[in-house]
C-alpha cells in the first residue's frame, strides 16, 4: 500500500475546511444556515487573500458565488414551489380519501399500497408534501382500527424516501450529484438511466417495512391522537355595549340555542360568582366556556365578546391586533424538547415573542380542571395543545420555528378547485424531462411560475415554500467541492481512498464507499455528503480506469439512506414529531434498512455497471 503524497497547500487548506465543515453540520446546537454561510465566506474570504493559481491563471474567489445560480439548485427550488402547489391545491386528496376507505376491508393490504404509493409519487415530487397528506390519513386509520400510529408512520416516511431515489428529481440529492459529475465532464444522467437499481432495492426495503419494521417499532400511545373530540378551554368577556352587558345568563343560553355551555362566572380579579340563569352580566366578567374551537369563535361573534381581551393574556395594542384583518386560528402543539414545555405563557412572554394571542388550550382530550387558572398562567405539558390567533404572516413564521410544532390542519384551505389544473401542471414538468425536451433546470420553473399565473398558488405560497437552509447548505457544498477539485483535493481522497483499498475488487470499493456516504448523510445534510463525494467518486473511478457510473450511483445512493437518524432528512422529523419517537427508534428501525438497501446496491451495481 502506497500513499499517495500531500497535495499542495490551497487543498489541505480546503480539506481542513471541509472537516470542519462536517463537524458543525453535524452539530445540532449550531443553525445549519449559520455554518454553512459561515464555511461559505471563510472559503471565499480566504481564496481572495491567499489567491490560487489554477491552470495559469488566478481562480477568481467570486466564482463560488455561481453556486447560487447552479442548475440543479435552480430545480430544487422550483420543484418545492411546485410541490407547495400540490399541497395547498390538495390534488393529492383523493388518494389519501382512496386509501382510507380501502383500509377498513384490509389494513396489511391497505398499508402495503400506501408504501408503494408514498415510494411511487416521491420518484417524481418532494416527499414532504406526500408525508403531509398520509400522515392524517394513517392516524386516523389507526384510530378506527385500534392498531397503534406508531407502527406505520415510521415505515411511512421510509418508503418516500427509497421512492425518492428512483429518478433524477426524486430528492435534491439525486438532482446535486448529477449536476456535480455532469460539471466535471461526466455524460449527463437521465432522468429514469438508475431506476432499475433503485426499483430492485426499494422492492425490498418496502417488503422489510410491510412485515418486519411494524413488528420492531415499539408501540407508542400517541398524545395528540385520540379519539374523543377536541374540547377547549377558554375565557370569553363581556365587553361594554355588548348584548350581554346588564343581561342575565340565561339570554347567552338563548342566543346560543343552549349549545355554550358555562362551567365558571369570573368578575374582578378572578373572583367567581354565584352560577345560576338569572346571574346578571357585567361588562368584564369572564364566562368560563368549554367547547371546539369553531364553536368558541362562534360563541364569541354571537355574544359580541372576546376571548382573552385586555389584560387577561396581553394588552390589546397594535402590535397585537386581536381583532384586524388578515387573521387566523391555529393550533400548535407542545412536544419534547421545546422551551415552553414546563413554564407557562406569562414566564416565556409568549405573546410578545409571537405577536399570537392564545385563545383556549386542550390537554390529552379532557376539559382542564382549573377553570380559574388563566392559560397564561397554566404550567404547559408535553402533548398540550394550544389554539391561538394571529395575523396570517405570524402564523406563517410561527411554522418554521422548530419551538413548537403548528399542526397540518390548521393551514389554510386547499383551493380545490386547482387540484387537476396542479396536477396537470406537475407532470408537464416530469414529463418534458424525461421526454428531453427541456432540462429540468428549465422546465421546473416553467411549471412553477405556471402554478402562480393560474391562481394554483399565490406568491406567498412560493416563497413559504423555499428553505433558506437547503440553499445555503447546496450553495456551501457546492464551493467547497468545487474548490477540492480545481486544488488537487478531490484527486488526493481519491488516490487515498484507492491505496487503503489496496487490491481490493471494484465491486468491493464501490460498496464501500456507498456505506461511508450512507453514514455521512445520517450525520451531516444528506446534499453535503453527495456534492463533496461526488468528486471524490470520480476521481476514484479515474484512478481504478473504470466507467464512473456505478461510483457516481454509489454516492447517490448512500446519500440517500438518511434511515438512521431522525434528523437526517426533514420527513424524519416530521414523522418523529407526529409518531412521537425517540432517537432510538429511529436507529432501531432506521439502521437494519440501510443495511438492507446497502448491501442489494453492492450486489446490483457492479452486477448493471462492471
Amino acid at each position: 500500500m502506497t500513499i499517495p503524497p500531500l497535495p499542495n497547500l490551497h487543498a489541505l487548506a480546503v480539506l481542513a475546511l471541509t472537516a470542519i465543515a462536517l463537524l458543525l453540520f453535524s452539530n445540532k446546537r449550531i443553525p445549519l444556515e449559520t455554518s454553512s454561510l459561515l464555511i461559505f465566506l471563510i472559503l471565499t474570504v480566504g481564496f481572495e487573500i491567499f489567491p490560487y493559481d489554477y491552470d495559469g491563471e488566478i481562480f477568481p474567489a467570486v466564482n463560488f458565488f455561481y453556486g447560487f445560480g447552479n442548475e440543479a439548485l435552480i430545480a430544487v427550488c422550483a420543484l418545492m414551489i411546485a410541490g407547495q402547489g400540490i399541497l395547498r391545491t390538495g390534488s393529492l386528496d383523493p388518494m389519501g380519501r382512496l386509501l382510507a376507505r380501502a383500509w377498513k376491508k384490509s389494513p396489511s393490504i391497505s398499508f402495503l399500497l400506501t408504501l408503494l404509493l408514498g415510494a411511487f409519487i416521491s420518484a417524481f415530487i418532494n416527499n414532504v408534501p406526500v408525508v403531509v397528506l398520509l400522515l392524517p390519513v394513517l392516524i386516523s386509520v389507526s384510530l378506527k382500527t385500534g392498531s397503534p400510529a406508531s407502527s406505520v408512520l415510521m415505515p411511512m416516511g421510509f418508503s418516500t424516501l427509497l421512492g425518492g431515489t428512483a429518478t433524477t428529481i426524486g430528492t435534491s440529492t439525486n438532482l446535486l450529484v448529477v449536476s456535480v459529475a455532469a460539471e466535471m465532464g461526466f455524460k449527463r444522467i437521465e432522468m429514469f438511466d438508475f431506476v432499475l437499481p433503485a426499483v430492485i432495492a426499494g422492492s425490498i426495503g418496502i417488503l422489510y417495512l410491510w412485515q418486519i419494521a411494524p413488528r420492531i417499532i415499539p408501540k407508542i400511545d400517541i398524545t395528540l391522537t385520540d379519539s374523543s373530540p377536541r374540547i377547549f378551554t377558554a375565557h370569553l368577556e363581556v365587553t361594554e355595549g355588548s348584548v350581554l352587558e346588564g343581561s342575565p345568563l340565561s339570554k347567552a343560553f338563548e342566543l346560543t340555542d343552549n349549545a355554550m355551555q358555562v362551567s365558571t362566572i369570573e368578575r374582578g380579579e378572578g373572583k367567581p360568582i354565584y352560577l345560576h340563569p338569572g346571574a346578571i352580566l357585567q361588562a368584564g366578567d369572564h364566562l368560563v366556556i368549554n367547547d371546539t374551537p369553531e364553536q368558541l369563535i362562534e360563541f364569541e361573534k354571537i355574544l359580541q365578546g372576546t376571548l382573552y381581551p385586555v389584560g387577561s393574556v396581553v394588552p390589546y395594542d397594535a402590535e397585537h391586533p386581536f381583532e384586524a384583518a388578515d387573521q387566523q386560528i391555529a393550533e400548535i402543539v407542545i412536544y419534547q424538547g421545546s422551551p415552553l414545555n414546563g413554564t407557562t405563557l406569562k414566564k416565556y412572554n409568549f405573546a410578545e415573542r409571537t405577536g399570537m394571542t392564545p385563545l383556549a388550550i386542550h390537554r390529552s382530550g379532557k376539559k382542564l380542571k382549573r377553570f380559574l387558572d388563566k392559560i397564561s398562567d397554566l404550567k404547559l405539558k408535553i402533548g398540550d395543545i394550544l389554539l391561538i390567533q394571529g395575523p396570517r404572516q405570524k402564523i406563517s413564521e410561527l411554522k418554521k420555528n422548530t419551538k413548537v410544532l403548528v399542526l397540518d390542519s390548521t393551514m389554510d384551505l386547499p383551493y380545490s378547485q386547482k387540484a387537476n389544473l396542479a396536477m396537470i401542471i406537475m407532470l408537464g414538468i416530469i414529463l418534458t424531462a424525461a421526454f428531453g425536451i427541456l432540462p429540468i433546470a428549465i422546465s421546473a420553473p416553467c411549471g412553477a411560475l405556471i402554478m402562480i399565473l393560474t391562481g394554483c398558488i399565490t406568491w406567498r405560497d412560493a416563497t413559504r415554500a423555499l428553505n433558506v437552509q437547503v440553499v445555503l447548505i447546496v450553495v456551501t457544498s457546492l464551493a467547497l467541492g468545487k474548490a477540492m477539485l480545481i486544488t488537487g483535493g478531490a484527486d488526493f481522497l481519491g488516490r487515498l481512498y484507492v491505496a487503503l483499498n489496496g487490491d481490493a475488487p471494484a465491486a468491493v470499493i464501490i460498496s464501500g464507499l456507498m456505506l461511508l456516504m450512507a453514514v455521512f448523510t445520517n450525520i451531516i445534510s444528506n446534499n453535503a455528503t453527495a456534492v463533496i463525494g461526488t468528486p471524490i467518486a470520480l476521481s476514484i473511478a479515474h484512478q481504478l480506469n473504470l466507467q464512473p457510473e456505478p461510483f457516481v450511483l454509489a454516492v447517490l445512493f448512500g446519500a440517500n439512506m438518511s434511515f438512521a437518524t431522525p434528523m437526517a432528512y426533514k420527513t424524519n422529523l416530521l414523522v418523529m414529531n407526529a409518531g412521537e419517537y425517540s432517537f432510538s427508534d429511529f436507529l432501531k428501525v432506521g439502521t437494519p434498512l440501510v443495511l438492507i438497501i446497502w448491501i442489494t446496491l453492492s450486489i446490483v451495481l457492479p452486477m448493471i455497471y462492471l
